[in-house]
C-alpha cells in the first residue's frame, strides 16, 4: 500500500497559514476523492479541505486550534499502490513556490503574532463560554481582552461567538464618536503604551512613523476594519513595487449592446442565466492575453514568470463594501456560455460570503468594472505580482463620428473607455498600448448574427 501526503493548499498571494477548526474524519475512515477531510479558517475565509485520492486516513498530524503554513502535511492517506513517490513529487514543487511566494508574508504574520503576545494576555475558553481558534487569534490581534470577548452575544451554535459576531463588535467599537478632550486631556508618555493598548498588525517601520489622530471637536474616529487593513497594505505594497503606467482607449460597443438585447431573454429561459456584458468582455480579455502572452506573466525579484494558463481575475463587490478577486481558471478554454456560468456563479458565491481558497488564487491578470459605479474611467492598481489590470468605464450612449464606404456621418453609438494600467518595468508601452488595442478589436469586430 502506498502513502499519500495531504498538504494545507495555497490559498491566496496574502495568505500564509489557517487554523484548523474541526476533522470531518477520523483515523481508520474510508475517504473518496474530493470528500472533505478538515475544516480551517482564514482571515479571508471558511474553508473545507478535500482529499486528492481514495483511500484510508491512517495519521493526523495536526490537532484542532493549530496553525498550520501552506504546504505544510497535515494527514496521511493510505491508497492502492506500490510506490508512493510519484505522489510526493507536486507537493514538493508546490512547497517551494509557496516558499517563494509566501516569505515576506510569512514573515509579516511572525511580526504580528509577537507584537501581539507581548501586548494582550491571551484569550481563553471556559465552562460557560468557547471560543473557536479564528475567534480568539482576531481577539489578540485587534486588542479585544477576554472581559470584552466575554460581553460579547454569540449567534453561533449554543451561543458561540463567531467571526462576524466579533468583527462586528470590532467594527462598533472603532466607529463610536471619541471625544478629542478626552483624547488630548491626559497624554501618556511616547515611551509608555497603556496595558490595554491594541495589537495593530504593523510592521516595526509603520510603527515608527504612526501619528497621533488630528481631529477637531465633534469628529467621528473610526477603526478600519480587518479586511480593509488588508487591503489597504496590498494596494500600498503594489504601489510601491510597480512602476505604474497607464494606456487608455475607447471601444464601441454598439453591436454587442444591440446583439444582447436579442439574445438575453432567450439565453436566460434555456440557460437560467443571466447574459450580463462582464462575460463577454472577459472573453475578449482572454484572447488578447492569448495574443499577448507577455501581459500574462508574474515578477517576482529579477525572474519572470510567463505562465501557461490564463487564469483571469475578477474584482467582485463583498457585502460588507470591500473587494474581493475570485479567479476565472483556463479562460481562455471556456465558451460564451461557460464564461457567463462561471462569472455569475464567482459573484454569486462573492455576494454570499461563500468562496473557497481555490476560488481567489492563481490569478494571472486582473479585471476590474469600475463603470458599475458610474465611472466612465479609472486608474487600477496592479493586483502583485501580475504585472496588469484592465478597468472597464461606463457604457454611454454618445454622438459619435461613423466611418462608411459612402462617407462619414454623425451616429448615436454605445461606447465604453478601457483603461489598462500595467507594471513598467517589464511591460513597456508599445506592448501595454497594443493588449488593450486588441481587447477594443475584438469587442468591436463582435459579429451581430453569433448564435449562444
Amino acid at each position: 500500500m502506498a502513502k499519500f501526503e495531504l498538504k494545507l493548499p495555497k490559498m491566496g498571494e496574502s495568505v500564509a497559514e489557517a487554523t484548523i477548526t474541526s476533522w470531518l474524519k477520523e483515523v481508520g475512515d474510508t475517504i473518496e476523492a474530493d470528500e472533505a477531510v478538515f475544516e480551517i479558517a482564514t482571515d479571508k475565509v471558511d474553508s473545507e479541505v478535500p482529499s486528492e485520492v481514495d483511500g484510508v486516513l491512517i495519521e493526523k498530524r495536526f490537532e484542532v486550534d493549530d496553525v498550520v503554513q501552506v504546504g505544510q502535511t497535515i494527514a496521511i492517506i493510505e491508497i492502492d499502490g506500490d510506490d508512493d513517490s510519484h505522489h510526493d513529487a507536486a507537493p514538493k514543487e508546490v512547497e517551494i513556490e509557496v516558499k517563494q511566494d509566501e516569505s515576506i508574508a510569512v514573515a509579516e504574520v511572525a511580526q504580528t503574532v509577537t507584537a501581539a503576545k507581548n501586548t494582550v494576555a491571551p484569550v481563553v475558553s471556559s465552562g460557560d463560554r468557547f471560543y473557536s481558534p479564528l475567534v480568539r487569534n482576531i481577539a489578540k490581534q485587534e486588542g479585544v481582552e477576554q472581559q470584552e470577548l466575554d460581553s460579547i452575544t454569540g449567534t453561533g451554535k449554543d451561543g458561540r461567538v463567531t467571526k462576524n459576531d466579533i468583527l462586528d463588535y470590532i467594527e462598533a467599537r472603532g466607529s463610536q464618536t471619541i471625544s478629542v478632550k478626552q483624547e488630548t486631556s491626559k497624554p501618556e508618555p511616547a515611551a509608555a503604551a497603556p496595558k490595554s493598548a491594541p495589537a495593530e498588525t504593523k510592521t516595526v517601520e509603520q510603527k515608527q512613523k504612526t501619528s497621533p489622530v488630528v481631529a477637531s471637536e465633534g469628529d467621528e474616529i473610526i477603526e478600519m476594519t480587518r479586511m480593509g487593513k488588508l487591503i489597504a497594505h496590498h494596494m500600498v505594497e503594489s504601489v510601491q513595487k510597480s512602476a505604474h503606467v497607464q494606456s487608455f482607449i475607447e471601444a464601441d460597443v454598439t453591436t454587442i449592446w444591440n446583439w444582447r438585447n436579442k439574445v438575453k431573454n432567450d439565453f436566460k429561459k434555456r440557460e437560467g442565466e443571466n447574459l450580463t456584458f462582464t462575460p463577454i468582455f472577459m472573453e475578449a480579455v482572454a484572447k488578447a492575453l492569448r495574443d499577448y502572452p507577455m501581459m500574462n506573466i508574474s515578477l517576482h525579484g529579477d525572474t519572470i514568470v510567463k505562465k501557461k494558463h490564463i487564469n483571469l481575475g475578477m474584482a467582485a463587490a463583498l457585502p460588507d463594501g470591500n473587494l474581493i478577486v475570485p479567479v476565472i481558471k483556463d479562460a481562455d478554454q471556456l465558451n460564451l456560455v461557460g464564461m457567463t456560468k462561471k462569472v455569475n456563479d464567482l459573484a454569486g458565491r462573492a455576494r454570499d460570503n461563500k468562496l473557497k481558497p481555490d476560488d481567489i488564487a492563481g490569478g494571472t491578470y486582473t479585471v476590474t468594472n469600475v463603470g458599475t459605479f458610474g465611472s466612465i474611467m479609472g486608474t487600477p492598481i496592479i493586483n502583485q505580482p501580475q504585472v496588469g489590470i484592465l478597468a472597464l468605464g461606463a457604457i454611454r450612449k454618445v454622438p459619435a463620428v461613423v466611418e462608411t464606404p459612402e462617407g462619414d456621418f454623425i451616429g448615436i453609438r454605445y461606447r465604453m473607455f478601457l483603461s489598462h494600467s500595467y507594471d513598467h518595468r517589464v511591460v513597456n508601452g508599445a506592448l501595454g498600448g497594443q493588449f488593450v488595442k486588441a481587447i477594443k478589436d475584438y469587442l468591436e469586430a463582435w459579429d451581430a448574427n453569433r448564435e449562444i
